[in-house]
């Protein structure tokens, strides 16, 4: 007992002295008089701050996102003072730097943030709502990342606000986070949100509370059936890696915002995601929804936990480049999808329609014809959410990772059930357990060497060096066949001049009806291999005549074509600002794909066939 009573004595007076030297947490404070015209008016207040110029921060790039984003254009009014409002002088040194050379120990920084953009990178403040991704909301001090730091909600009660986020409640309206890298990775929603949550006994035995808040225009009771729904996406990827992880405070929130002028999205966080749906309601909508919610939650392992060393720590000064966005991106995309065949939301024949898409565009992108999914990955500084002013390229140089790399574990797990007696779920599972569990940022090597060590060393080197490293693809009309599907063209004897105007309701190469006089100008590149590029066609032509025919608006570019057979040749009157010119479209056959089952086709399919699709595609939740 005496020993005991030392040791007790003794670490208590180690915790008190370390709270004697431990530094305070930095505060904030953000409250919302003007609300109605999207401003929040922040503080931030820094005790003890370090002798010397200190720095201040707007983010320039947010956790989830991998393109630069320019968060410092929408704070003014910057102004710092000490604990009595004396002003100091703080100097504006880059557009999202603020520098103060002379200070007291305790430092104020204020400013109004103007925010009007509800997705989840940005923030949106109105009077139905805060909607705040941290990055886009609160400067920081350089160099003191490791600090903890508490924020104070104001004024709360008065809008009939409640609190949704992953941050430590320590009382009232006031939350807390360890360090700067997790109060950024903490999306939060202020709003009169309704909320359902549940109990998931993990493989451990503890349990972990999931919560669903929704800030849209649902009843409780929608809010609550969509809750259950939900509930079978968490435990279909439960099924996946074995077990959930464990979340810091025992508990994940899935933060849903919807209303029609959203801007849809979805952001993966440690314990939460934020989903931004553009829908009405979520009446109605549910399996819709449902998709990036199976996404994002995916992210709660691979990306959060199985994390790419590109990834960390997060830089919020610019964009980290990754070369893995292929498989945290890719892989992600890959099962989210498959999750709702598995937990019953989408049919057999709903899922071969995700399956053409990405199948198509592994086989038939430029981009991915030419470049590899680690250097697709890295172009993600520019393509994720990026904002540019001038055309770029990408019809024909870029394949997004999240189908690129989508369509590469198509391709694994089905190689792996046909070859090896093993599943995708499998390699996950494994890579879970080498680096995701117990915290280890992974490099492409890793994730070969457990691959390899799954299989066997020859097979994980081929396949990396052929379809990461490389740009071959893999034998997708093979592999499918096992599983009873099809992989066929979709508009097999169709004549195809290029993806040009409307198609499906989407326009697809830019181009812009000027008018009956005019013609149709071709606003962005034309498709590298298309008879229309291989004819010159390409942005900033504008095609007046087609086969003797006034060309008015896609649409009548495109009945053309289609009144045509393959090979015939279509004269293509135009003119750009070098002068009117002639060109000769010779038609092929539209190169597009599709996946069909067996029994669509009107083929019987075998009882291989039929097990092996069940054992892929069927729920694994026991």
């Amino acid at each position: 007992m005496k020993k005991l009573f030392f040791m007790v004595t003794a670490s208590l007076f180690a915790a008190g002295s370390f709270a004697q030297t431990a530094p305070k947490a930095i505060y904030y404070t953000i409250a919302f008089p003007n609300a109605e015209h999207h401003e929040a008016e922040v503080v931030l207040t820094l005790p003890q701050a370090p002798t010397g110029t200190l720095d201040f921060h707007m983010s320039r790039s947010s956790a989830g996102r991998y393109a630069t984003h320019e968060f410092g254009k929408n704070i003014y009014n910057v102004k710092a003072t000490d604990v009595d409002g004396n002003k100091l002088d703080l100097v504006q040194v880059q557009g999202d730097v603020y520098e103060l050379k002379e200070h007291p120990e305790t430092v104020k920084i204020s400013y109004t943030l103007f925010a009007n953009y509800t997705d989840g990178t940005y923030a949106c403040i109105d009077p139905s709502h805060a909607h705040l991704n941290f990055p886009a909301v609160f400067m920081w001090t350089a160099g003191q990342d490791a600090r903890p730091i508490t924020v104070e909600f104001d004024g709360l009660d008065q809008r009939g606000w409640k609190v949704a986020t992953q941050l430590k409640h320590n009382g009232d309206n006031i939350y807390s986070a360890p360090n700067l890298q997790y109060f950024f990775d903490s999306p939060t929603e202020l709003s009169n949100f309704k909320e359902t949550s549940w109990s998931v006994v993990n493989t451990d035995g503890k349990t972990e509370k999931i919560n669903l808040t929704a800030h849209s225009d649902d009843s409780q009771e929608t809010i609550d059936n969509f809750g259950k729904m939900v509930q079978k996406v968490v435990l279909e990827e439960k099924a996946v890696y074995g077990e959930l992880p464990t979340y810091d405070y025992g508990e994940y929130t899935f933060l849903d915002d919807v209303y029609p002028t959203n801007s849809g999205d979805g952001m993966e966080h440690r314990n939460s995601t934020c989903i931004v749906e553009e829908d009405k309601q979520i009446a109605g909508n549910e399996v819709g929804e449902l998709s990036t919610f199976a996404h994002e939650y995916f992210h709660s392992w691979n990306v959060k936990r199985i994390r790419p060393k590109s990834l960390e720590p997060f830089n919020f000064d610019h964009a980290d480049m990754s070369s893995e966005l292929w498989f945290a991106e890719g892989f992600t995309q890959y099962y989210g999808e498959l999750i709702l065949e598995r937990s019953g939301f989408h049919s057999v024949d709903d899922y071969t329609h995700t399956l053409s898409g990405l199948i198509n565009s592994i086989l038939n992108s430029p981009g991915a014809a030419k470049y590899s999914e680690t250097q697709m990955s890295r172009y993600a500084v520019y393509a994720d959410n990026g904002v540019s002013i001038d055309p770029v390229n990408t019809t024909n140089m870029f394949l997004t990772y999240y189908y690129y790399g989508g369509a590469t574990a198509v391709a694994l797990d089905l190689r792996l059930r046909s070859e090896f007696n093993l599943t995708l779920d499998d390699y996950m599972k494994a890579v879970w357990l080498a680096v995701g569990k117990v915290q280890k940022p992974y490099t492409i090597p890793d994730l070969q060497k457990v691959l390899a060590k799954l299989t066997n060393p020859k097979f994980a080197d081929d396949f990396y060096s052929r379809y990461i490293y490389g740009i071959e693809k893999n034998n997708y009309t093979a592999l499918l066949d096992k599983a009873g599907l099809i992989l066929r063209k979709r508009a097999p004897g169709k004549a195809w001049a290029g993806p040009i105007g409307y198609n499906g309701g989407r326009m697809r190469s830019g181009a812009a009806n000027i008018n009956a006089a005019q013609g149709l100008a071709l606003k962005n590149s034309t498709l590298m291999g298309s008879p229309i590029y291989k004819a010159g066609l390409d942005a900033g032509d504008i095609i007046l005549k087609a086969d003797g025919k006034d060309i008015t608006d896609a649409k009548s570019f495109n009945d053309i074509v289609d009144s045509k057979q393959i090979g015939d040749k279509i004269v293509v009157d135009y003119t750009n600002r070098t002068g009117a010119h002639q060109t000769t479209i010779t038609l092929e056959e539209n190169p597009y794909l599709e996946v069909v089952t067996y029994e669509k086709a009107g083929k019987p399919l075998t009882a291989d066939q039929q097990t092996f699709r069940a054992n892929w595609l069927s729920s694994k939740v026991k």
